[in-house]
């Protein structure tokens, strides 16, 4: 697949892994912020699975992020964001 793109579309598919988490955690500060605004209960558990398959994705332990989405805890979730954002969340 490597050879059917252009050297430009190479290095902007390695730029955007090369930033994949501070891409993840921006995704996951919106999502916090999202959620703090959210009125309607179907948005909000859209917006809770999100913040699990974005939290999922950044690698932190599966059972964490079970029990702070199972909990629908909004200020677990911030403080986990801000773990994550100051790189101190713990991973697998």
């Amino acid at each position: 697949m490597a050879k059917d793109l252009s050297r430009h579309q190479q290095g902007i598919v390695k730029r955007y892994y090369e930033h994949h988490d501070t891409i993840q955690s921006n995704k996951l500060s919106q999502i916090v912020s999202d959620l703090w605004l959210a009125d309607d209960e179907k948005e909000k558990v859209k917006l809770w699975g999100r913040a699990q398959t974005a939290l999922m994705r950044m690698g932190l332990d599966a059972t964490r992020v079970a029990n702070v989405v199972n909990k629908r805890d909004f200020e677990s979730l911030a403080r986990l964001v801000a773990k994550v954002d100051a790189g101190t969340a713990t991973t697998q």
